[in-house]
């Protein structure tokens, strides 16, 4: 690092962890839209669920 950007480094890690947190969130989206695509799955998933109550 030279003086004239003291901070850069930590400003690089912010933007990645930044960046990841986005990436993992549209994996998440992404990962629920395609269970949306498997309706079978979901009325079994809805089903273990009920029969805990």
């Amino acid at each position: 690092m030279c003086a004239a950007w003291p901070h850069k480094g930590s400003e690089i890690v912010k933007r990645h962890r930044i960046l990841l947190l986005y990436a993992g969130g549209l994996g998440v989206l992404l990962g629920v839209f395609a269970l949306y695509l498997h309706p079978d799955f979901l009325v079994t998933l809805a089903n273990q669920v009920w029969a805990c109550f």
